[in-house]
């Protein structure tokens, strides 16, 4: 994919004394003081507004937080705990500026954060006056939020559309060159893992894959709409039954392909969904009418692993059981082991597989750890991101 790279314009010297305006994905939980309990975004996006202040440029920071009502701005809503955690990390105070649409005033060498961009009226909707009014305050604009990259509002799209320049930031950068390594331009087997509670939140993610991927690994509740489909018991797990058609669609398409969606042989069952339950692994075809399917055997564990370690390229969306549960934990833990063995290029996103990373510290073991959630899930769909289309279309047009 052909994008503008900030790091093309400063190495070419088109930054120093330029207004550059950046859209960073500072969206951090806060406590009920106010206070950040996780600052993973913001620590992250310190390397494209420092690349900018060292390159001399005059910097504008913007970013939304939480779910704020359009030209409504509560307390809540403020970036200031954003703006002193950020000063911190960058050793500089980092004023924030509200009200900024109609202007802003920032020197070369010095860095602003704009308030809430949600809180503008037409942000969501890209409205054109808007977008332009926010183009106008800089030379060029810098997309470095990924976690945002599937939403085509004023501050991811608008001012891409209408800035002198538009380019991608480091981590935007880095997730176009990792999502092209692992779906365009894959090592073969490619395996997939994509896991979750239903079929029907990722059933076009499933479709799209079955045409692309050598294996696809179902986990979670999803693996026990696939069990049914492949006319295994599941007792009374979470299932989506009016979905085993299109489970059996995905199967058929991939064995068309002469590729496969293993299916468990042996499972971890309880009698009700709790942490101490008392887990027993079953065989998949053992499974009685009051058991809970709650993760995957040790069997089917390894057979997965030996999987993801002959693997070229591996995606990976989700745990493959209740691994919160450490009576549940194994099949996931397993497989995060295997990632981490495995020599191939790996990719991962999503909350909870981002917590799993984190549980069994392979963070250094994985080739690539997406930080946007929805976003990450449209590009596995086969979307092509609105920020990846616009950048690409500025940069060649």
């Amino acid at each position: 994919m052909n994008v503008t790279r900030f790091s093309d314009l400063i190495a070419a010297g088109r930054v120093r004394g330029q207004r550059v305006f950046i859209r960073a994905d500072l969206n951090v939980p806060q406590d009920d003081d106010g206070r950040i309990t996780e600052d993973t975004r913001v620590r992250a996006s310190v390397p494209c507004i420092q690349m900018a202040l060292d390159a001399g440029a005059a910097v504008m920071v913007t970013s939304h937080l939480g779910r704020p009502t359009e030209g409504a701005f509560k307390p809540e809503d403020s970036l200031a705990p954003v703006a002193k955690r950020l000063g911190e990390l960058l050793g500089r105070e980092v004023p924030l500026v509200a009200n900024w649409v109609d202007g802003v005033t920032v020197a070369p060498g010095q860095v602003v954060l704009l308030e809430n961009c949600r809180v503008n009226k037409g942000e969501k909707k890209n409205d054109e006056a808007l977008a332009r009014k926010m183009a106008a305050l800089c030379d060029v604009f810098v997309h470095d939020a990924f976690g945002t990259a599937h939403r085509a509002e004023a501050s991811t799209y608008g001012i891409a559309q209408y800035a002198k320049v538009a380019c991608a930031g480091p981590l935007l950068a880095a997730e176009i060159d990792a999502v092209t390594k692992a779906l365009a331009q894959p090592r073969r087997p490619l395996v997939a893992i994509v896991a979750g509670s239903k079929v029907s939140t990722k059933l076009t993610i499933l479709q799209s894959l079955a045409s692309k991927v050598d294996g696809l690994v179902v986990g979670g509740g999803i693996a026990n709409t696939f069990m049914l489909a492949a006319g295994l018991p599941i007792g009374k797990s979470l299932v989506e039954a009016d979905l085993v058609n299109d489970a059996k669609a995905v199967i058929d398409a991939m064995k068309a392909r002469g590729a496969e969606v293993p299916i468990p042989v042996d499972v971890v069952v309880a009698k009700e969904f709790k942490a101490d339950a008392t887990a027993t692994v079953k065989a998949a075809t053992d499974v009685a009418a009051d058991d809970l399917i709650l993760d995957i055997g040790p069997k089917t564990a390894a057979i997965l692993a030996d999987k993801l370690k002959a693997a070229g390229t591996i995606v990976w969306n989700g745990p493959v059981g209740v691994f919160e549960f450490d009576a549940f934990s194994k099949g996931t833990e397993a497989i995060a082991r295997a990632v981490a063995a495995s020599s191939a290029f790996s990719i991962a996103g999503g909350g909870d597989t981002l917590a799993a990373i984190a549980k069994y510290g392979i963070e250094q073991q994985v080739g690539y750890i997406s930080t946007g959630g929805g976003a990450f899930l449209e590009v596995l769909e086969g979307k092509t991101l609105p920020a990846f289309e616009i950048l690409s279309r500025r940069a060649n047009g």
